[in-house]
């Protein structure tokens, strides 16, 4: 059955398809220790994340107690994606049933691509560490395309890089940024509830939101009916 033959599935990355939130607080709290601050836990730093790598850093050091300097900033970026490339995955996972849930999409004839803020490497290479890239046309972090999310062009471009129509795609995402990319874009959003966001997946506005991958094919088969 190729009933999603001729659409693009598009994903993001951290709290989406990966559990990444062990190894970006680890970096994070790597940094900390290097400055004397103590550690932010996991759980109450789950949130910081998704919203890029400074901001984690900015919310990561002012929740330790740190006065934020922002003229320090693109030296512990620089420092932050250094030790976090060395430890992409040491801890991070794929969430349950998404590698199953890829498979039984482009079985069903649908083109698999990733549209993340996270950097074009930094995504290559967790994908390539847990064994997740081969299943996508196109992976495209901020470097890869002329935006980022969410700006339209970003869901766009990568569509048409993985060699699909924006006009027939789905966004797949966990936050408002994907959300709005999506709105942007014209297509239609599923949200996860288990993602890194402020606000409740529940209560975005989604099309569509799931709590398991295994309700992703059905979600995606409502919404082109």
């Amino acid at each position: 059955m190729k009933d999603l033959a001729g659409w693009t599935i598009a994903f993001d990355l951290d709290g989406t398809l990966v559990e990444t939130a062990p190894d970006l607080v680890g970096t994070l709290n790597r940094l900390l220790a290097q400055h004397e601050l103590p550690p932010v836990p996991l759980e109450s730093a789950r949130n910081l994340i998704g919203h890029g790598a400074v901001a984690l850093l900015k919310r990561g050091f002012e929740a330790a107690g740190a006065h934020w300097d922002e003229a320090a900033s693109p030296t512990l970026l620089e420092a932050f994606l250094a030790d976090y490339l060395d430890h992409i995955a040491d801890h991070s996972t794929a969430y349950p049933g998404s590698m199953e849930a890829l498979d039984v999409l482009s079985a069903r004839g649908a083109v698999l691509c990733v549209a993340t803020n996270k950097p074009t490497d930094l995504a290559v290479a967790l994908f390539d560490a847990i064994g997740l890239s081969e299943r996508f046309a196109a992976i495209c972090g901020p470097q890869s395309v002329s935006a980022k999310k969410p700006d339209a062009a970003h869901i766009r471009e990568t569509v048409l890089l993985a060699g699909g129509h924006p006009g027939r795609a789905i966004m797949v995402g966990d936050s408002i940024t994907d959300l709005d990319a999506a709105r942007a874009t014209g297509v239609p959003c599923i949200l996860t509830t288990f993602g890194y966001t402020d606000t409740p997946a529940t209560e975005l506005g989604a099309d569509a939101v799931i709590a398991h991958f295994d309700d992703l094919p059905a979600a995606i088969a409502r919404l082109i009916a």
